[in-house]
């Protein structure tokens, strides 16, 4: 006997060593195979049911007390220790062990469904700058970039961050704004224009003036954003404890009277028992964990335990632009020849050659594109040139080659001509990027660019408003962009020039408005919104790691197609939750009235409850294979 509890300490102690999931998992097991030793007489020196009560039951009873006693916070856990320690006291082990076995294992699948600890944040400040360029009258040096002072004078070098919030004073470059505003493409700037701390200089270098620095900074007002944001999302209350108090009230009530008018405790006691809310516990989270199981099946994976819950009251669905609704990969839609001398074919080849050794991404699409659509070798270029902020130049086939923007046109002697400018003016309206291409100092055409709509997105639209949610674009592109893009897949409610804190903003809006709301994005810019809303769900493949941190849900293959089955997942998961809690209910009072008649000891009551939470268990799992039928 001492050997056996020796051996049982030695267990226990490496068991209480093991991390909490991992112990948890343990203890189930071994509290599952001490209650069938216990249900069919295993020859034992003490009752086997006795160790799922203390591995499973004293934390149970523990946490309830300590909740009673320092908040006076009624949870379900406060019902299961009265009926555990009930039982006990009346000598019936197993119903007390049984209780406490199926009330963590209710638990452990809650568990299961929360998010691991996520560094979004973290990931932000990483962003911040940690350095500055400062020009001072004698030299230039590197200082931290909380040292920079308003009005200090500052060079930012290509692919370098720039370190906080100023004015270009001189150079010319193009400057990747993606992190604050989600644009597909590098926004060029010059002499006069603002830029922003966390942005990325890509080609030219530059001198700028300090306008808001350390806490003023964007980058930094972007953290503070997605801080406040995630304080402000509350956590649905589990149904089991939200109905505690009075689950309590009506299993004592119940118990302290069938006591008093039949004169026997073991009616009360089994009342007790049967009115454990088990198959309560275990409506929410297997139902949850069956609906996650599905949704992985479909692309996605559910980083917060309660999101498709919130997901099932979902009214309108946010999205980003660029990434999520598009490819985010700008794409040659149009060349128009203006000359005699070159047809469209002949300029798009040509404006390949000049653009072949181009880092930039326009100049990348362009070369990208023509090696796609036309399949054929690009002419040598000679004399090549990145024009920061404007374009290219080159010599090809003997010709000087310009290819860029209407500023760099206008530099070399070149104008557009009148008849080109109203189609030109079609394709600004339309959101498209021009890539005007001149010949020897003469315009002789352009190119225009346009970020593509997915293929699946106009009819993931339609699926949505037909469960009844609203989509609205929320996007830091141009009004003309959004616009064309909105129209193209019937979108009506649009909002353009979006920078983190207008997304939030508009969120908020709608959530006064009594609306739920889910976002959909894949940029760092689209952080914020992700936590602000009431769930977000984040593009995996494409999307930026911080942008995937803040989301409760990630799309792993950036399919949107299966949006719409994800909504109506949780829609179904919903009303099997509500299935589940109404039987789970309704089985409880026929328990109690059968308890009451003495018709059901408390062991046979146990058997009941437990019966009840297989059956529920096994409802959730029709989740697991259910499918959307289209519309």
């Amino acid at each position: 006997m001492k050997y056996f509890v020796s051996k049982l300490v030695d267990g226990l102690e490496y068991l209480l060593g093991l991390g909490g999931m991992k112990r948890d998992i343990a203890f189930l097991i071994i509290s599952g195979v001490a209650l069938l030793l216990s249900l069919f007489d295993a020859p034992l020196p003490f009752s086997a049911a006795w160790v799922a009560i203390i591995l499973c039951g004293v934390p149970i009873v523990t946490e309830a007390f300590i909740g009673i006693i320092t908040k006076f916070d009624i949870k379900a856990d406060l019902l299961v220790s009265l009926a555990l320690i009930a039982s006990v006291i009346i000598g019936e082990d197993f119903a007390a062990g049984e209780v406490a076995f199926i009330m963590q294992l209710g638990s452990l699948l809650e568990e299961l469904t929360v998010a691991k600890a996520r560094a979004g944040i973290e990931k932000l400040v990483h962003l911040s700058p940690q350095k500055a360029r400062l020009i001072t009258p004698e030299n230039e040096q590197i200082v931290p970039a909380e040292a920079v002072k308003v009005g200090d004078l500052l060079r930012v070098l290509p692919g370098e961050t720039i370190p906080v919030d100023g004015v270009i004073i001189s150079g010319h470059t193009s400057v990747n704004q993606a992190v604050m505003t989600g644009e597909s493409l590098p926004v060029d700037k010059e002499p006069g224009d603002e830029v922003s701390s966390g942005t990325v200089n890509q080609f030219g270098a530059f001198d700028m003036r300090a306008a808001k620095v350390g806490e003023d900074s964007s980058i930094q007002r972007m953290i503070r954003l997605v801080q406040s944001a995630d304080a402000g999302k509350a956590k649905i209350v589990g149904i089991a404890d939200r109905w505690a108090t009075w689950i309590v009230v009506i299993a004592l009530t119940s118990a302290a009277l069938t006591w008093f008018f039949t004169g026997e405790i073991i009616r009360a006691v089994t009342i007790l028992v049967v009115f454990c809310p088990c198959a309560l516990v275990l409506a929410t989270p297997t139902a949850i964990m069956a609906a996650i199981g599905n949704a992985t099946k479909h692309g996605f994976l559910v980083r917060e335990g309660d999101a498709l819950e919130r997901l099932a009251a979902v009214t309108k669905i946010t999205f980003d632009k660029t990434g999520t609704l598009t490819y985010g990969a700008p794409k040659v839609v149009h060349v128009e020849s203006i000359s005699a001398d070159f047809t469209a074919d002949d300029l798009y080849a040509v404006c390949a050659a000049a653009e072949q050794f181009s880092e930039h991404p326009l100049g990348k699409a362009v070369v990208r594109c023509f090696k796609s659509d036309v399949r054929a070798a690009i002419d040598p270029c000679e004399a090549f040139e990145m024009l920061p902020g404007r374009g290219v130049s080159a010599s090809v086939n003997g010709h000087a080659v310009l290819a860029g923007s209407q500023e760099l046109l206008a530099e070399h002697g070149g104008a557009v001509p009148e008849e080109a400018e109203a189609a030109v003016q079609t394709h600004l309206s339309q959101g498209h990027t021009i890539v005007y291409i001149a010949v020897d100092q003469k315009m002789v055409g352009y190119a225009a660019l346009a970020d593509t709509v997915r293929n699946e997105a106009a009819q993931m639209i339609r699926a949505l408003e037909g469960l009844h949610v609203s989509p609205v674009l929320l996007t830091g592109d141009h009004h003309s962009a959004a616009q064309a893009i909105a129209g193209e897949l019937g979108i009506r409610d649009v909002h353009a020039n979006c920078r983190p804190a207008d997304k939030l903003n508009w969120i908020s809006t709608y959530q006064k408005r009594l609306e739920n709301v889910c976002m959909i994005g894949d940029g760092i810019n689209d952080a914020p919104a992700l936590k602000k809303a009431n769930v977000g769900v984040a593009m995996g493949g494409i999307g930026s790691d911080i942008a995937v941190d803040a989301a409760d849900i990630v799309l792993v293959d950036d399919d949107v197609k299966e949006l719409p089955h994800l909504i109506a997942l949780s829609k179904r998961m919903l009303t099997t939750i509500k299935v589940n809690m109404s039987f789970s209910m309704i089985l409880n009072f026929i328990a109690i009235i059968l308890a009451m008649l003495g018709i059901l000891n408390p062991v046979f009551g146990a058997l009941v409850h437990n019966a009840g939470s297989v059956l529920v268990i096994i409802n959730s799992a029709f989740l697991l294979k259910w499918k959307r039928r289209a519309a």
